[in-house]
């Protein structure tokens, strides 16, 4: 995984836009909410949503930290591409897309 190929993951799912926000961070969002980020000018991981009960688990890995600011929302950040393989990444960044989905209005959700 390097970052064109996670921009690509993430722009293939429905209704995601991106943007650049705070000068250098690339943002995926749906429906006006973020569900991944990841800097434009290095190519060195990314921070994502995930379930509740995985953020243990995922934060006990070697290379996953609790993500700056958004620990306690279950946000996860992966120091390098390197330290998931191409299946964990097309899980994790769908599922971080499932979950900030859910957190859509029922309106927004069915106008995405």
């Amino acid at each position: 995984m390097n970052i064109e190929s996670l921009r690509n993951l993430c722009l293939s799912l429905p209704g995601v836009t991106e943007d650049i926000k705070w000068d250098h961070d690339l943002c995926f969002s749906i429906g006006g909410k973020i569900f991944c980020v990841t800097t434009v000018d290095a190519d060195d991981g990314a921070s994502f949503k995930v379930r509740d009960e995985d953020f243990k688990e995922m934060v006990d890995r070697e290379g996953i930290i609790p993500a700056p600011y958004l620990k306690r929302s279950h946000w996860v950040y992966v120091l390098d591409f390197l330290w998931l393989n191409e299946a964990e990444w097309q899980h994790y960044i769908s599922q971080s897309y499932e979950l900030v989905k859910a957190t859509l209005s029922k309106k927004l959700r069915e106008n995405l």
